[in-house]
């Protein structure tokens, strides 16, 4: 038995989180629970990890089956059954012909940088490498990332940044006249942008970005770490626009909590890669694909898509009326189960309080709550969170 953590955060720890006292050590079903028995509703799930929430008999089964007879680990230097049929399911699922496994997300946007720049050298020479976020992008905290990333703060203490990665507003006009296909190489933009605020990019700027794209050679990278793999409704969030990129970045809730992200991508800026480009000693190991081969099946059957969407728009219609009743929130924006609320006091204040009343959901700005729950959460303890989470605003 582990011995329960003092009150203070222990200083072995590198201090870049501040997290609350309470110490958690189980879950089941969407609830967590402290070491003093508090049980809290999870409407975070591990920043959109945990679609299956906690004790998922299934995904325990894929862990047990995926260790018995199975091989942990092997490097990438060496064929492994689990990996190259995962790969298979998610050329199956997408537009991409070619996948790459990696470690997290922000990896897999590393990753895919390099994708774009190395097609973009093939295509127009060194001249062709910059690289384009939008307003309000979150994309990590690596080098590359977080030149790309919209979050002065977190900018400011590692300048200089990455090189030829420049952000620009969320505006069709703006992108025509930064869109040179001389010197561009690609534009990242997540559907919805969570960090930034849950930001949903509408369908028509998506389809009109693709075409801008696609008419002056530019590839178009999407970021569905956080809104992809059935957070909306549809396995893929950009389902929704009815367009397709070149490349798309994946990871969250891909192997059930394990580590585990991925880059999906066509054949043609594949094969503009060669061996010794790029590479992982982890990624996509034969035992945590196993376990995404299940997360995979489990996310992408039509009945779990129904209930997201289903779910979806109950907490729509609760968080509707919570604005209605109230003075405090000024917005309410999203789709699936991926939900930004604009409210007036700081966000941090509110988390607090709904933590304290059992209720575990985090911000996306300084006045931005966001809600993340499991997919698999309920129609009664969607109805149980919005009565905690409007008691939590006052």
């Amino acid at each position: 038995m582990t011995a329960t953590l003092s009150a203070s955060t222990t200083e072995a720890l590198l201090g870049v989180y501040r997290k609350p006292p309470m110490e958690l050590v189980r879950g089941a079903g969407v609830e967590l629970f402290d070491t003093d028995g508090k049980s809290y509703l999870d409407f975070v799930a591990g920043i959109a990890v945990n679609a299956l929430g906690y004790g998922d008999p299934g995904l325990e089964q894929a862990m047990r089956d995926a260790m018995e007879g199975s091989l942990i680990h092997t490097s990438n230097l060496y064929r492994t059954q689990a990996g190259e049929r995962l790969a298979e399911r998610l050329v199956d699922i997408s537009f991409a012909e070619r996948v790459f496994f990696c470690n997290s997300g922000a990896e897999a946007n590393e990753g895919a940088f390099k994708l774009a720049r190395r097609w973009g050298r093939a295509k127009g020479g060194t001249a062709k490498h910059e690289i384009i976020a939008l307003r309000g992008a979150f994309h990590g905290r690596l080098f590359g990332t977080l030149a790309a990333t919209d979050r002065p703060s977190y900018r400011a203490p590692f300048r200089p940044l990455a090189g030829g990665i420049s952000i620009v507003e969320r505006d069709l006009d703006e992108l025509d006249a930064a869109l040179n296909p001389e010197t561009v190489t690609a534009v990242i933009a997540e559907p919805i942008q969570g960090e930034g605020g849950v930001r949903v990019l509408d369908p028509k700027f998506l389809q009109a970005l693709r075409a801008m794209t696609l008419e002056r050679g530019i590839l178009l990278i999407l970021d569905e770490i956080q809104c992809g793999y059935a957070r909306t409704g549809k396995f893929w969030a950009h389902e929704h626009s009815d367009i397709t990129p070149d490349i798309l970045t994946t990871a969250k809730p891909m192997a059930g909590g394990l580590p585990m992200g991925a880059i999906l991508t066509t054949r043609e800026v594949a094969d503009t890669m060669q061996p010794g480009d790029h590479g992982t000693t982890f990624g996509g190991g034969p035992f945590i694909s196993a376990v995404a081969l299940h997360v995979l099946g489990r996310l992408s059957d039509a009945s779990m898509l129904k209930h997201v969407r289903e779910r979806g728009m109950q907490v729509k219609k609760g968080l509707d009326a919570i604005a209605k009743s109230s003075s405090k929130v000024r917005a309410v924006r999203g789709t699936g189960l991926m939900w930004g609320i604009d409210v007036a006091d700081p966000a941090k204040d509110i988390v607090g309080r709904a933590m304290e009343l059992g209720l575990l959901i985090c911000s996306a700005g300084e006045h931005t709550l966001r809600l993340l729950p499991p997919l698999v959460v309920s129609k009664a303890d969607v109805d149980r969170g919005l009565g905690l989470l409007k008691h939590a605003i006052g």
